[in-house]
């Protein structure tokens, strides 16, 4: 081997060794949607005082991490994400509302002297509150009636302390005692208000009501205590004191909890709720798993059957991507989510993808310059680099806007399928070269050629190539045929629209899997008893797993349990899988990025074709993609499938995969069109000779990722389905588009705006691998 090849057998193996250390005994983070749990979204509000920018929010993360670890839960996730938002994770919750009444419990925290029992002293302001307002309707004395922690009526003064007063709050048993009480230290600018509070209301006789403070929390009352053991107009000294009552240890501990960390520096709301029981994750892993090993074993035997020893080699190569995909996920500590682990297995179709390309080039270099295995695949590399580059990086642009714009498990898509990208390039174009390199330079294989896989091209090669078919010169049917279906696939949104997800629409969806598949009668016993229970607008279906499904619109936790009460008791024996709340201000959020992806998608797409070709190529790429894209999203209004933010991942995959193949064809079209210069074929006859020459890739590319969809969309269950669905609809409609729509496109493109090639670059000589170059 040449030192080229020994530098890049000893990357391989240091790269090899590096992930094998990597991933012993180390495992990745699972998202809640594996592992199981709730996922809290909050977002924050400004108020007249404070803002709600990055600093701000990132105190009220402090703040609520301290009351999610009092809740005793295991390993929980707290993060900013954003200017304005919290995410909260919190694995093996699975019924969150103690978690959101304690979370959710986001107003200031504030200490009020209570001046009576009667309502009626309360002065009337003039003036609504404003809907959905946490602050109390006050009288211009800031006097306001409420009712306490027993629901009796009180009348509270103007706030004397606020949270970032209190230093510490704990639970404990009063010493020499079994009571449990609740000791308040207060911050030193606390300790003289708390003395002046105290004191005014030690001047009244015990039992009268305005002996009482009133700690308030969210415009309720969470404690109104006695005040003992103070002097009139003195109070109580030194910045502490007890509140002692019927506590129980649960409820001693919750008081404390909100005492101390009731100090939110803005108000949150929760905008997003889910939750995913244990067992769902558990299958949604083994499904995976399944699919993923299935479609490797159909995808390796295709291609050792198409490209024999080489293609087996590539086959070993694909082990290593895994491998090393699983090292750079867990070096980053970076969450494994569902659609994540699809990104995994998709990139196994990429991978082979890379192969593909440099297989069909050493078979013609192999037939047309009788090249030696050695020289054939060293040149085959050499020329399909250029497309195998091009192809990736529309890929990871696609990875890029999922990361920065989708959120939750839709983004670990984004992630894995970047960290994808990257290793199946790298084990395409390093250790399959160093092994298959290896192979063909021994003396067995030099004498047996056919042995390679690429000693000869293929039938469909040679038939292509002796009949040559004017495929160019039909552009116009082929177009037309293409605007027929556009036309009919967008029938379905105008004459069905489309089955917009929870993520989009905003409301709640909840999933139970009952002990036998549901039917239409479980169906129908469902919806009446959720009609009689108040909930009339519900929507009961069943999924493809037999699962039922309940679409409501924007309700709280103790209506949702109710619903999982009315299910139960409806169909005995189901179990909750997953429980997903969002609310309608992030549902038009989430549909507007939607949008922007798919914009910015096909605009950069376009643009890095432009730089990478001619105007004329990236033009009608990206009019290709958005026929592609057109067509899935209205077979999916046909069908009435869900269109959330998993097919919204999808469809950027979509974008992806039409445009890889595209890419192959247009750099074929660079590689043989040589403008007008004597001699030259024209620009259609350049790009009839092209798609006919990539024929085999497109066929031997998209049956390999077919096998890897096929296994997804068999086994990958109802949280995977529809996602292999539109992958395998957008595979076949942009194989079909890169010959019949995007080459025809830039044939009359070209006539009406006709451009130069640019002047291809000087490509260095290729060796074979045992070829040192010494010449005598």
């Amino acid at each position: 081997m040449r030192k080229s090849s020994w530098w890049r057998f000893l990357v391989a193996v240091l790269v090899l060794v590096g992930a094998a250390l990597l991933t012993l005994g180390s495992s990745p983070k699972l998202g809640l949607d594996l592992s199981g749990g709730t996922q809290i979204t909050l977002e924050a509000s400004s108020t007249d005082t404070v803002e709600a920018n990055a600093e701000n929010t990132g105190r009220a993360v402090e703040v609520l991490r301290g009351r999610v670890d009092a809740l005793g839960v295991t390993e929980p996730t707290l993060v900013r994400s954003g200017e304005n938002r919290i995410l909260i994770e919190l694995p093996g919750v699975e019924d969150p509302r103690e978690a959101a009444e304690v979370i959710g419990r986001t107003a200031r925290l504030t200490f009020h002297p209570v001046l009576g029992t009667d309502p009626s002293i309360v002065g009337n302001t003039g003036e609504e509150p404003e809907e959905g307002s946490q602050q109390p309707d006050t009288d211009k004395q800031g006097r306001f009636a409420t009712t306490d922690e027993d629901g009796s009526p009180l009348v509270l003064g103007p706030a004397q302390l606020e949270g970032d007063d209190v230093s510490s709050a704990t639970a404990g048993i009063q010493e020499q005692g079994v009571q449990w009480v609740v000791d308040v230290e207060f911050a030193s600018k606390g300790q003289d208000a708390w003395a002046s509070l105290t004191g005014d209301a030690a001047c009244f006789q015990q039992g009268d009501p305005q002996r009482r403070i009133a700690i308030v929390l969210d415009s309720e009352v969470i404690s109104s205590p006695q005040v003992q053991d103070s002097t009139c107009d003195v109070g109580q000294l030194g910045g502490r004191t007890q509140i002692s009552g019927s506590f129980t240890e649960s409820s001693a501990q919750n008081l404390a909890l909100l005492i101390e960390g009731g100090a939110l520096p803005l108000p949150v709301e929760i905008i997003s709720q889910q939750v995913v029981g244990p067992t769902l994750g558990d299958e949604a892993i083994d499904a995976s798993f399944q699919a993923g090993l299935i479609g490797l074993l159909l995808t390796g035997l295709f291609i050792t059957f198409a490209y024999r020893l080489s293609g087996f080699l590539a086959v070993v190569a694909l082990g290593c991507y895994a491998l090393i995909s699983y090292a750079v996920l867990v070096a980053l500590g970076a969450t494994l989510t569902l659609p994540g682990l699809a990104g995994f297995v998709l990139a196994i179709g990429m991978a082979i993808d890379a192969n593909v390309l440099v297989f069909e080039r050493a078979k013609e270099e192999s037939s047309e310059e009788n090249a030696p295995p050695a020289k054939a695949i060293s040149t085959g590399f050499s020329k399909a680099w250029s497309a195998i580059l091009d192809s990736n990086v529309t890929t990871l642009l696609a990875g890029g806007l999922l990361f920065f714009l989708a959120t939750g498990p839709v983004r670990g898509f984004g992630v894995t399928l970047t960290i994808g990208v990257v290793a199946s390039m790298f084990s395409a174009m390093v250790i399959s070269r160093v092994l298959v390199e290896f192979a063909a330079s021994r003396k067995a294989v030099r004498r047996r050629p056919a042995l390679t896989g690429f000693a000869k091209t293929g039938k469909v090669h040679d038939v292509l190539l002796e009949r040559n078919p004017d495929i160019m010169g039909r552009s116009r049917i082929w177009l037309a045929t293409s605007a027929a279906v556009v036309v009919a696939a967008l029938a379905g949104i105008g004459l069905n629209g489309l089955n917009l997800g929870v993520e989009f629409t905003g409301g709640r969806v909840l999933d139970f899997t009952p002990p036998e598949a549901a039917d239409a009668g479980d169906v129908e016993t469902v919806r009446a008893d959720l009609d009689d229970a108040g909930f009339d607008d519900a929507v009961v279906q069943t999924s493809g797993d037999g699962d039922l499904v309940v679409k409501v619109g924007d309700v709280d936790n103790d209506q949702a349990q109710v619903i999982r009460d009315t299910v139960a008791a409806a169909v005995p024996g189901s179990d909750l899988e997953s429980d997903s709340l969002i609310g309608p201000s992030l549902g038009d959020e989430l549909r507007n990025k939607a949008l922007i992806a798919l914009g910015i998608a096909l605009a950069a797409q376009m643009l890095y074709l432009a730089l990478r070709f001619r105007w004329v190529f990236g033009a009608s790429a990206a009019i290709a993609m958005l026929h592609d894209v057109s067509i899935v999203i209205g077979v999916f209004a046909w069908l009435g499938r869900p269109v959330d933010g998993v097919f919204l991942a999808a469809v950027l995959t979509v974008i992806g995969l039409s445009v890889n193949d595209t890419v192959v064809v247009f750099d074929r079209v660079r590689e043989k069109w040589r403008g007008t210069r004597e001699g030259a074929t024209t620009f259609a006859e350049s790009c009839n000779e092209a798609v006919l020459a990539t024929v085999p890739r497109t066929i031997n590319t998209g049956l390999g990722t077919m096998f890897i969809l096929g296994a997804l969309f068999v086994l990958g269950g109802d949280s995977l389905t529809d996602f292999a669905l539109a992958l395998l609809i957008g595979l076949l409609v942009g194989t079909y588009s890169s010959v019949f729509t995007a080459t025809p496109l830039a044939v009359l493109m070209h006539r009406v705006w006709p451009v130069e090639p640019r002047e291809p670059r000087s490509r260095r000589v290729e060796r074979a691998p045992d070829d040192s170059g010494a010449v005598i």
